[in-house]
C-alpha cells in the first residue's frame, strides 16, 4: 500500500505531520505539499514560472506551488508508481459545503482523482489545532476503513471533517451531504500605509442551511462528517429543460 499524502497549509503543518503519522499504519507514504500556506488556492496552478521540489528527507518534498501543482508533480516526476490513495489534509479548519469550491485541501485530492487515484479530504473544523493529536485514533480507524474497501467507487472522493472537541467526546461517524453556506459582511475595508483603500476578503458571519444530514450538522452534534463527492457537476435533471430552450436556432 502506498499513500500521497498533500495539503494546503504548507509542509510544516501540524495537520499533515499527523495526517502523514496515521497513515504509515496502513502503507509507505510520501508526502508532497507545498512550502507555504495555499488556503482558499482550490484547483488553481502554476503556469508562469517552473516548480522547484525540494526534498526534506525521505519520502518528503516541498513544492514552491499550490496543492494542485504539487499532485501533479508527484504522479509526474516524483514518485516512481502511482500510488494507491490520496490523502490530502488535515486542514487546519472546516471545508463543508461550499467550501468544497475553494478548498486546496479537497482540490488536492480531486486532482488525485482525476488521475484515477482514489482520494480523500480531511478538514478539522475547529481553530484549537492541538486538540487533533487526541483523534488519532479515530483517523487510524478511519484510514484502515477507508485503505480496506474493495472495489473504492469510481470518480468519487470523500470530504471528511472531524469536530472541533476531544477525540474521546466524539460520538461516532455519519455520512453526510453538503450543507450550505453564506457568508454576510465578508469584505472588510481598511487603508494601507498611503490612505488608499484596500479590503480583505473573508471573514464576517457565516450562516448555515441544508437537509437533516447535512455536514455541519454532523459536525455541530459531535460526529465525524463523510462526504461523498464527485467532478461531474452536470445538473441533469435540467438537460431536457434547457435543450428545450432551443439555443442557437
Amino acid at each position: 500500500m502506498h499513500i500521497l499524502v498533500s495539503n494546503d497549509d504548507g509542509i510544516l503543518a501540524h495537520g499533515i505531520g499527523l495526517l502523514a503519522e496515521v497513515c504509515r499504519v496502513a502503507g509507505r507514504v510520501t508526502v508532497v505539499a507545498p512550502d507555504r500556506e495555499q488556503s482558499g488556492a482550490s484547483h488553481s496552478l502554476t503556469l508562469q514560472r517552473p516548480l522547484r521540489p525540494v526534498q526534506r528527507g525521505a519520502d518528503t518534498y516541498q513544492v514552491d506551488g499550490t496543492p494542485t501543482d504539487c499532485v501533479l508533480l508527484a504522479l509526474g516526476a516524483l514518485l516512481d508508481a502511482k500510488p494507491d490513495f490520496l490523502f490530502s489534509g488535515i486542514n487546519h479548519g472546516p471545508n463543508m459545503g461550499e467550501d468544497v469550491l475553494y478548498s486546496g485541501t479537497v482540490a488536492a485530492a480531486m486532482e488525485g482523482l482525476s488521475a484515477g487515484i482514489p482520494g480523500v479530504a480531511v478538514s478539522f473544523a475547529g481553530q484549537e489545532i492541538e486538540l487533533l493529536d487526541t483523534h488519532r485514533a479515530w483517523l487510524e480507524r478511519l484510514v484502515h476503513d477507508i485503505v480496506d474497501v474493495h472495489g473504492f467507487p469510481d470518480a468519487t472522493l470523500l470530504n471528511v471533517n472531524l469536530p472541533p472537541i476531544p477525540g474521546e467526546e466524539i460520538r461516532g461517524i455519519r455520512v453526510t451531504t453538503l450543507g450550505s453556506r453564506v457568508f454576510e459582511a465578508s469584505i472588510l475595508p481598511g487603508k494601507d500605509p498611503w490612505g488608499r483603500p484596500v479590503y480583505w476578503v473573508g471573514g464576517g458571519h457565516i450562516s448555515w442551511s441544508g437537509r437533516e444530514d447535512s455536514d455541519f450538522r454532523a459536525v455541530r452534534e459531535g460526529f465525524i462528517s463523510v462526504t461523498p463527492l464527485h467532478l461531474d457537476l452536470t445538473n441533469y435533471a435540467l438537460l431536457e429543460a434547457v435543450g428545450a430552450w432551443r439555443l442557437g436556432e
